[in-house]
Formats: structure tokens, sequence, C-alpha cells
């Protein structure tokens, strides 16, 4: 049985008993910046991993807009991952932040609602500059979707551009590898 659960994840889902969220995600690139003609404002974002491990995550956020959230993600299947997220207030946040070490993300992250649904384009910034990617979420893995013209190559599932992997092995670091196109800085924000 599925629930939808705003703002949070994409669904509930039925384990034994307990009824647990479940974040089914898809991950692109971007191809082209005409993307952004669509976009709200975005909100800068501060992310730091309290722990980071064998594909377990402990995320404390810290968004420009004030909102500050403690989130743990583990594993399931496929792009579907447990996911409970709660907001904290600020000076819990900041102390959280304060363990996580050099295990930092930044980026703005933008959002566009397009064929119905709402996908949310983060250009990062610090030692991940210059990588842009947007994901959607959706509530069955299956979930038929529009893509939009300036959506690039899918990432879902390749580790490298998961958030968690980004805090440890920065896309400065990558070698080999072909980097997506310039992003927005944030000294480009307003």
């Amino acid at each position: 049985m599925n629930f939808v659960l705003p703002g949070t994840c994409s669904s509930l889902k039925r384990v034994g008993s307990h009824t647990v969220p479940v974040e089914i995600e898809r991950k692109f690139l971007v191809a082209n910046d005409t993307w952004r003609q669509f976009a709200d404002e975005g909100v800068k974002i501060v992310q730091g991993y309290v722990v980071n491990a064998n594909h377990c995550s402990v995320r404390i956020r810290m968004g420009s807009n004030g909102k500050c959230t403690l989130t743990t993600k583990l594993p399931r299947s496929g792009m579907s991952r447990y996911e409970f997220e709660h907001d904290v207030e600020q000076r819990e946040a900041e102390s959280l932040m304060e363990l996580c070490g050099d295990a930092i993300v930044e980026k703005v992250r933008f959002k566009i609602t397009h064929g119905g649904l709402v996908w949310e384009v983060d250009t990062f910034d610090g030692l991940n500059k210059g990588l842009t990617v947007a994901e959607i979420e959706l509530e069955q893995e299956d979930q038929p979707f529009t893509r939009p013209s300036w959506l690039g190559e899918e990432v879902t599932g390749l580790e490298q551009y998961q958030n968690s992997r980004l805090a440890s092995r920065p896309y400065s670091q990558w070698t080999g590898t072909v980097q997506a196109p310039a992003s927005l800085s944030f000294s480009d924000m307003v």
C-alpha cells in the first residue's frame, strides 16, 4: 500500500507491520541552461554528513530560506531508498554541521514544474562547482513523466552523483570523466 507524503519523500511503504517513508528519485545531468527561464529564485543549501558509510547517511541541511532538516537515508533497491526527514532548529543544525568536518556539499536548488511534476535542479559550488543535476521524485519507480528539453543523460544509480558521495569525493577531483557545463556560483545569487 502506498501513500503520498508531500515535502519529505515520495511515498510510504508497508514493511512488516510498519509504514516507512520511501524516496523514489531519478537523477539526470542538465544538457543546457534553458531550464533557468522556468526556475524559481533558488535556495542556497549547505549540507553536511554526520554519517556517510555503507550506503547509509545522516545529513544535516541548512537552507538560505531558514529551513533546516536532519535526514537519514538507508538503502532499499533500484532508485528507491528509505528516507526519514525532520525539521530541526537553526542552533541544532549549526551544532551538527560542526561535526561534519569536510564532508560538506554547497549548492543552489531551483524548482521547476514541468508536465505536472516538480523538478529540482541543483547547481553545485565549492569543490563540486561546475556540476549541475536535475532530480525528480516519483510515487512509483515505473511512473511515466515528460522529459524537459534541457534534460541530459540519466545518472540515476551512479554513486558518484549522489550528494553523499560528492561530500567525500567532490566533482573537482574526478579524472577521466566528461564534466558537465559550468553552473551558477553562489556569488551569482541575489
